[in-house]
């Protein structure tokens, strides 16, 4: 990510498992804002409001199955992610 990139407030179906590799992310989930910098690892469950955000330019490796599905909070549609196909 870009440095200053926000994502949306999203939710995803499943668990996903993110290893910061460059940077560091400001992860806001369920209301709770952490900071995980490069070499750290965040497990953020299923279904839980979250926002992902860039202070600085960041790089992660993210696993999760691959069936999950992205809902926009404020959104009637959900997305499947393309990158986990």
């Amino acid at each position: 990510m870009v440095a200053g990139a926000t994502g949306p407030e999203h939710a995803i179906s499943r668990e996903q498992v993110w290893t910061v590799t460059a940077g560091a992310l400001e992860v806001t989930c369920d209301g709770r804002t952490q900071k995980v910098s490069a070499g750290q690892t965040l497990v953020l469950p299923p279904a839980l409001a979250r926002r992902i955000h860039a202070p600085e330019r960041a790089g992660a490796h993210v696993s999760m199955r691959s069936d999950g599905i992205a809902s926009v909070l404020g959104a009637e549609d959900t997305r499947e992610l393309p990158w986990a196909l």
